[in-house]
């Protein structure tokens, strides 16, 4: 974070100074866990459900920090503001307003926002000094605490925007203002807290609300609910996709034995050749919307598809490929689920297995409302027509996948549903044969990650719990 004393800091937050040592100058980063506390940080002190901040101001006082923001005096240096929360939220906002030379760019969509943000920071990043989140970062906390990790050197800040309701990017795009909007998909995720794609669709296009007219939203072309947002915003419209029309797109598609894709990046300004790092289909639109991105930060077509054909994958349990020493490989993509993401991992899980075996070990796609059991019926269906040996289902929330299979009558494999992440590699290493595929993916609280580094460290299940 760029240097300021706490006195700045309870301005920029509407907060008051308090304690000794009020005056001290915050140099290093804004954490909110007192472990990760380095000298001249600021730690914040959250309150959640099951531990209270301000329980370890002390010890991160102690560990170097040059105050806390909290909502109570805690016997040192502080900000004490009403919430914590919303001030980190309001200090994010100052800070990038005393960042002129820094471009905000934004990226939403139901599914691949964490891959595509990781694609795009990777890419811009030849353009100049780029901060973006670990992982998903994406809601009222992680995000002001990545754009409180921009300097006064940081050219770009790519952020990812999640939603879990209308309002949230909205919120979102008022501490950080998007220069570049960029919108992937409408899908299912979370269908059963906003009730339809519609209202998905309609807390998604906030995002290209907040850019400015001199900004640009980037639109998927191929989804006609992402199209549609372009007229709801007073920016300039960049399109990417499949669509023939679309302003960035692919050609001459084709994956390579494991399932990374090969393509032509098609531009305005000319075409190169892309030969990604990262596994399934899926992955060319991803690519696609951060080649539209880099475009508006000046970057050529051939320097683009040369760094998109560098960057590798940059946020754990996404499309990680690893293969055994037996040559069993195990596709680790449990980060979270939803219907097209499912689709999408099963069908580089089935490329990847030409001529092997597949299995599939899916747990439960959360938040789908009324249409769960059928979409998890779907799913079951979609595993069995791409000619999996096996499927092993985990929960009873996951159960219709089972069912779904079933139903498809030419299917000659194996179905076994399971209680617990502990039980499917059981069964799982009673069934696997050399050179198997395995693909594991569920919502993330399946938490199936685990029967992935189990069934490629050796040990049971709980060794890495």
């Amino acid at each position: 974070m760029i240097p300021l004393p706490l006195t700045t800091i309870a301005e920029l937050t509407g907060g008051v100074a308090h304690g000794d040592g009020a005056d001290a100058v915050v140099r290093g980063p804004v954490v909110i866990d007192s472990r990760a506390v380095e000298p001249g940080a600021l730690f914040a002190a959250l309150r959640g459900e099951r531990v209270d901040g301000h329980d370890f101001a002390a010890a991160a006082l102690a560990a170097g920090a040059a105050g806390v923001l909290a909502e109570r005096p805690v016997g040192g240096p502080a900000v004490v503001v009403d919430d914590v929360r919303a001030a980190l939220g309001r200090l994010a906002a100052g800070v990038l307003a005393r960042l002129p030379g820094t471009t905000v760019i934004a990226v939403t969509g139901s599914a691949g926002k964490t891959s595509t943000k990781d694609l795009i920071a990777q890419v811009v990043g030849r353009a100049g000094p780029t901060v973006w989140p670990p992982g998903s970062f994406n809601n009222e906390i992680g995000l002001p605490l990545t754009v409180l990790r921009a300097e006064e050197s940081t050219r770009h800040l790519v952020l990812e925007m999640g939603a879990r309701g209308a309002g949230h990017i909205a919120y979102l795009t008022g501490i950080a203002r998007p220069r570049v909007g960029v919108v992937l998909n409408v899908g299912t995720a979370h269908v059963g807290e906003f009730g339809s794609r519609e209202k998905i669709a309609e807390a998604k296009g906030e995002l290209v609300e907040a850019v400015p007219a001199d900004g640009a939203a980037v639109l998927n072309a191929d989804d006609p609910l992402v199209r549609a947002m372009a007229a709801r915003t007073r920016a300039r419209v960049v399109t990417f996709g499949r669509s023939a029309g679309a302003d960035v797109r692919a050609a001459d598609e084709r994956l390579d034995d494991t399932g990374r894709p090969r393509f032509t990046l098609v531009t305005p300004e000319g075409s190169a050749p892309v030969e990604l790092r990262l596994h399934g289909a899926h992955a060319v639109l991803n690519a696609l919307a951060a080649a539209a991105v880099a475009r508006e930060a000046g970057m050529g077509v051939a320097e683009v598809a040369a760094a998109l054909s560098d960057a590798a994958p940059a946020s754990r349990w996404r499309m990680e490929v690893t293969e055994r020493p037996d040559g069993v490989t195990v596709v680790n993509d449990a980060y979270n689920a939803n219907p097209e993401s499912m689709r999408a991992a099963i069908d580089a899980a089935a490329h990847m297995a030409r001529g092997r075996r597949a299995w599939a070990v899916l747990g439960e796609m959360a938040e789908l409302g009324p249409s769960s059991a059928a979409e998890h019926a779907k799913i079951g269906q979609h595993v069995a027509e791409r000619g999996f040996a096996g499927l092993v289902v985990v929960g009873g929330n996951a159960a219709a996948m089972a069912e779904g299979a079933e139903r498809v009558g030419s299917w000659t494999g194996e179905c076994v549903q399971v209680d617990d992440v502990g039980a499917a590699v059981t069964a799982l290493r009673e069934r696997l044969r050399p050179r198997d595929v395995v693909l594991v993916k569920g919502s993330r609280v399946a938490g199936l990650e685990r029967a992935a580094e189990a069934l490629l460290s050796g040990g049971p299940e709980g060794d890495r719990a």
